[in-house]
């Protein structure tokens, strides 16, 4: 019996040292998407205003012809609506971090 409660525990330790793990290479690999994400609206100098409201990120852009909505959709937006120069990306919760690091670029 305390052998079967045992092997519970080390699944349990295995498992979570594995989602630490986990955690912590999305991290990094979220500053990388940022960047892709800044590159995809056509870089910093064609991001006019920006600003988040709940899970969207809205982004006024000088050249909407510079956007590579098909590269923002890959990194994993759930939508994009697109009116004059102005785009809504929805990001979910990571609109509020994008946000935070478009204004660390200035």
């Amino acid at each position: 019996m305390n052998m079967d409660y045992l092997q519970y525990i080390l699944i349990i330790i295995i498992a979570l040292i594995i989602a630490i793990a986990v955690m912590r290479s999305r991290r990094k690999d979220f500053k990388l998407e940022l960047n892709k994400l800044v590159e995809y609206l056509g870089g910093r100098n064609n991001i006019v205003r920006y600003e988040y409201n709940k899970s969207r990120f809205i982004v006024d852009v000088v050249d909407v012809n510079k956007v590579n909505k098909d590269g923002i959709q890959k990194l994993g937006a759930q939508g994009i609506v697109e009116i004059d120069n102005q785009l809504k990306i929805i990001l979910g919760d990571n609109a509020k971090q994008f946000k935070k690091y478009i204004d660390g670029l200035k």
